[in-house]
C-alpha cells in the first residue's frame, strides 16, 4: 500500500491532509545566516631580517541600519521562503562583503528566544578559512563598512565545582577585536556540566562592547571548533599558499591554538601531510628555506 492511500485517525489521505493543513497552527520564527570568515595575515616587521608576525583575523561588517546601528557584526541576513540555507549564506556574504566562491561549512544553530530584538529569529552560523590576499572586500548596500579585525581570544578565569557523579567547569573567555577603525570587546561565560557520563555546554554573554546581537558567542564557539579541528583535519592548509615553509605552517597552527609548539614534535605530527619540493625561499635578509606543498592523500598514507 502506497503512502498516498494510507489514512490517518481522521480518515484523511496525505493529499487531503495537506490540502486542509493550517499553516498558522504554529508560530513561524524567522531564520537568518551568519558567517564567520577567518584568515591569517602577516604583520610586517620594521626589521626586514625578521619574519613577519602572523595574526588571526575575522571579517566584520558595520551595521548601517537598526537594530545595533553603528556596531560591528558578522556578515549575514534573512533566509528567503523559497531559498535553501546554504544558498542564503552564499547570497548574503556576496551582497554584504563582495566575497564569492568560497567553501563554508555549517558551524552551529542558535535559537535563544531573546537573541534578536526584532522578533523570534533562529540563526544558522557558517565558518570559512580563506586566503585574504585573493579577496576584494567591499561593503554592500545595507552595511556601512566591512573590515578585517585581529581576533584575540583568552581564558581569563576558570572555576571547577565538584558535583555528585560529575563536575561543572566555568570559564570566562575574553574576546578582543582590533583594527585601526575600532576596538571591540566581549566576555563570554562557557559552562561545561559533566554528570552521569553526559556532558552539556551552555554559553552566555557577560559583557559586550561594540559587537552586535549574540555574535560574540558565535565567535567563541568558532575558535573552539577551529582548535579542535586542527587536531584531526587538514584545515590549516587553507591558510597557507600553495608552496610554504614548515615554519610558516607551524606559525598558522600556533596563532590558532594560541600557544607555541616545539618544532621537532610539530614536524613529526604533520610529516605525512606535506610533500617536499626542490624549491627554496629567496627572501632578502633570510636564509633560504625549503618549500613544501600539501599532500592531498595524507589520510591514506602511513
Amino acid at each position: 500500500m502506497s503512502n498516498s492511500t494510507i489514512k490517518d485517525k481522521q480518515g484523511l489521505t496525505e493529499e487531503q491532509f495537506l490540502e486542509q493543513y493550517d499553516v498558522s497552527k504554529y508560530d513561524r520564527p524567522s531564520v537568518t545566516v551568519d558567517m564567520l570568515i577567518l584568515t591569517i595575515m602577516d604583520e610586517e616587521k620594521e626589521n626586514y631580517r625578521k619574519l613577519p608576525e602572523k595574526k588571526l583575523k575575522l571579517l566584520l561588517i558595520k551595521r548601517g541600519e537598526h537594530p545595533y546601528i553603528g556596531q560591528w557584526a558578522l556578515p549575514g541576513g534573512f533566509v528567503g521562503v523559497n531559498e535553501s540555507i546554504d544558498a542564503a549564506a552564499i547570497r548574503e556574504l556576496k551582497s554584504e562583503t563582495n566575497i564569492d566562491n568560497i567553501y563554508m561549512e555549517q558551524l552551529y544553530t542558535w535559537g535563544d528566544p531573546g537573541r534578536d530584538p526584532r522578533t523570534r529569529v533562529i540563526s544558522c552560523s557558517y565558518m570559512a578559512l580563506v586566503d585574504s590576499t585573493a579577496l576584494k572586500i567591499k561593503a554592500g548596500d545595507d552595511a556601512a563598512d566591512a573590515a578585517w579585525f585581529e581576533f584575540k581570544y583568552k581564558i581569563v578565569q576558570e572555576h571547577r565545582t565538584e558535583l555528585e557523579k560529575g563536575h561543572q567547569l566555568e570559564r570566562l573567555i575574553k574576546i578582543e577585536l582590533v583594527n585601526e577603525l575600532a576596538t571591540l570587546t566581549a566576555t563570554v561565560k562557557v559552562t561545561e556540566t559533566v554528570k552521569n557520563r553526559s556532558t552539556r555546554y551552555s554559553r552566555e554573554i557577560v559583557d559586550s562592547q561594540g559587537i552586535a546581537f549574540d555574535h560574540a558567542v558565535m565567535m567563541e564557539y568558532a575558535i573552539e571548533r577551529l582548535r579542535n579541528k586542527l587536531e584531526y583535519t587538514d584545515l590549516a592548509f587553507s591558510l597557507v599558499p600553495e608552496l610554504f615553509t614548515l615554519t610558516e605552517l607551524q606559525k598558522v597552527y600556533e596563532v590558532i591554538l594560541g600557544k607555541e609548539l616545539l618544532a621537532a614534535a610539530f614536524r613529526r605530527k604533520i610529516a605525512n601531510m606535506v610533500i617536499e619540493t626542490e624549491q627554496y625561499t629567496r627572501d632578502a635578509g633570510h636564509r633560504p628555506s625549503q618549500l613544501f606543498r600539501f599532500n592531498p592523500n595524507w589520510r591514506y598514507e602511513k
